[in-house]
This record gives structure tokens, sequence and C-alpha cells, in this order.
């Protein structure tokens, strides 16, 4: 599939600022590497920040579709057991993570995070805040179905996903530095079957 112009910055200025980090790269390099003029950058881009921005709108679409829907939720855990439910969603974050675009994407925002007020909101806000709140529905509902334990669910959120953060953190460095990434894989799987421990009714 042939790229437009501006679909080409993007991925090019993706690619730069993940290896780089955004400070580390120029328009003149965007556009070097894109093959245009750097006037031409501005028919699609009003500046370095603007691309930035929409790298991480892309992101945010991208990663909200890794939580199924709300409205789906009663049908998907009333027909799936709490262990088939957990080890989907860490299938969801596992393929988006093995996702070239969303490594880069995640990498920039661990870099950017203290720098662009974006960057932070994208991270508690979307990675934080709306998955243990997701997740804490999740907890109260399979509560409600008696399928675990009568728990707190949002310390139960809290406590199944802060280190699946971490883990995807590390297997994110990992990767980025080209090294084994099956101990962290493997910890994430384990990570699953001992939360399951802690919280299915006996």
């Amino acid at each position: 599939m042939t790229l437009s112009t501006k679909e080409r910055i993007f991925y090019t200025s993706l690619d730069l600022f993940s290896r780089r980090g955004y400070s580390g790269v120029s328009i003149r390099e965007i556009t070097r590497e894109v093959g245009i003029k750097e006037s031409s950058l501005y028919n699609h881009y009003r500046s370095k920040d603007a691309i930035l921005e929409d790298i991480f709108t892309f992101f945010r679409d991208d990663f909200s579709k890794t939580l199924p829907p709300i409205e789906m939720l009663d049908n998907i855990l009333q027909t799936n057991s709490v262990e088939e439910f957990l080890k989907a969603g860490h299938r969801n974050f596992k393929k988006y993570m093995e996702n070239e675009n969303g490594q880069k994407i995640w990498r920039i925002l661990q870099v950017e995070q203290y720098r662009s007020p974006l960057a932070r909101e994208i991270i508690i806000n979307d990675l934080f805040k709306t998955t243990i709140q997701f997740l804490e529905i999740v907890f109260t509902k399979l509560i409600d179905m008696k399928k675990i334990r009568p728990l707190n669910p949002k310390m139960l959120a809290i406590e199944y996903q802060y280190p699946v953060f971490s883990l995807l953190t590390e297997y994110n460095i990992l990767t980025f530095d080209g090294k084994d990434t099956s101990e962290v894989e493997s910890l994430l799987d384990q990570h699953i079957a001992f939360f399951l421990e802690t919280i299915l009714k006996t």
C-alpha cells in the first residue's frame, strides 16, 4: 500500500522520536528521511509538536480498542471463566505490545512524560485510570456473579494491573535492546496464575 506524504511524515517521525527522543530530532531530519522539502512538511503539519500530538492521538484511539466495550461485559463475563477473561485481556495487551508502532509510541510516552503535559495525561488517564476503572467494574461484576471472593474491587484492579504495566515496560525495554523477553513473558503468565489463586473462591 502506498502511503500519502502525511502518513510518511507520521511514520518517519514516529520511528525517529522513538529511537532518539522528540528533542533529539529536527524538522530537517524528518524531511530528509521522508525525501521532501522542509516547506512541504508544513502543508501537512503546522509544527513538530503537531506531529507528536497526532502520534499521541493515534495511540489513544488504538489503545482504547484493547478493552472490550462496557455494554458487552455482562455477556463476556457470563460466558467465560475468570481465567479465560484475564488471559484474553493479557493476550490483547501482549498483541498490542508486539506491534511495532505500539512499542514505538510506548517508548515515546515514557521518554516524553516529564516534558509533555499530553504524554503525562495519556499515561495517567488513558493507561492507568481508564484501565483500573474498567477492571474495577469487571471485578465488581465478578463478585456480584459470585465467581470470585468478595474483596475490594478497586484494590483488586490495582493489584492485578500495576505489575502488568511494570512487566510490559520491561518487555518494551528488552525488545528495544534486542534482548530475550521470554522471562518477562513467563512472569506475566505466572502473575495471572498467582492472582487467580488469590481471588477464586475455594
